[in-house]
């Protein structure tokens, strides 16, 4: 039977930020503001607005303040995920969240990635075209030639039927970066280790398979790691609403 379309999603925010420092020695990195608006709002706001009818907020850094601001806001529904006791890494905090989640495929979102749309939302461009008789995830990715402030090789190249393929080893340059939004099968996530790892397990677990895809974002993806970051990102912003 064909899994039906994601209906629940992980924003992971319980990381330390620590390149976002030294703005993160008083706040999460999920707080931080870019145009005005929190890091966390813009996933939450991209997600409410692609139907997701749970979205699960994984907190450890800061995390009353990050409740704190989760209980303003009455849309989507938010169930917290908590992980004050040990920092899980991306892997750890999906597999600790995973009952929350469901038995059916989610939707897995970095709390730093925030884009400028192009003509239509990409969280519904990956929904429709999320095909779980061929995919066990299917990621956004960016274009590395138009990504604002990513300075790496990128990470994945793309076969012409959407299958990706990790970028070989430090000197190769390889055309996209994922965008840190991901749609992911539970089985992915199944009997992994207890603690923390990177989801990047889960990836190479697709890799394996044969069954990782991606989907090229349409508009311009904007990489908020440090400081220097934010204007950069905001000027982009700015410019997209003119």
């Amino acid at each position: 039977m064909t899994a039906p379309s994601p209906r629940t999603a992980i924003v992971l925010a319980a990381g330390l930020g620590k390149r976002m420092m030294p703005i993160t020695a008083t706040m999460p990195k999920p707080l931080v503001k870019v145009g005005g608006r929190t890091l966390i709002d813009f996933a939450l706001d991209r997600l409410h607005e692609a139907g997701m009818e749970r979205v699960v907020v994984n907190v450890h850094h800061f995390a009353d303040m990050l409740e704190d601001h989760l209980r303003t806001r009455k849309m989507p529904h938010i169930v917290v995920s908590d992980e004050r006791d040990a920092v899980l890494e991306t892997g750890g905090g999906v597999k600790k969240a995973l009952p929350l989640l469901g038995q059916n495929p989610f939707i897995t979102f970095n709390s730093d990635s925030i884009w400028v749309e192009g003509e239509r939302p990409n969280l519904r461009r990956l929904l429709d075209a999320w095909d779980p008789e061929r995919m066990d995830v299917l990621m956004l990715v960016a274009p590395l030639s138009t990504s604002v402030g990513y300075e790496g090789r990128g990470d994945f190249s793309m076969d012409p039927d959407g299958r990706l393929r990790r970028r070989r080893g430090d000197q190769e340059t390889v055309p996209f970066v994922y965008a840190g939004v991901a749609v992911v099968k539970p089985e992915m996530v199944a009997d992994t280790p207890e603690g923390p790892f990177s989801a990047n397990l889960f990836y190479d677990r697709a890799i394996a398979r044969e069954r990782l895809y991606g989907l090229q974002l349409d508009g311009q993806w904007l990489h908020v790691g440090e400081p220097q970051a934010i204007p950069v990102a905001e000027k982009c912003l700015a410019a997209s609403l003119r």
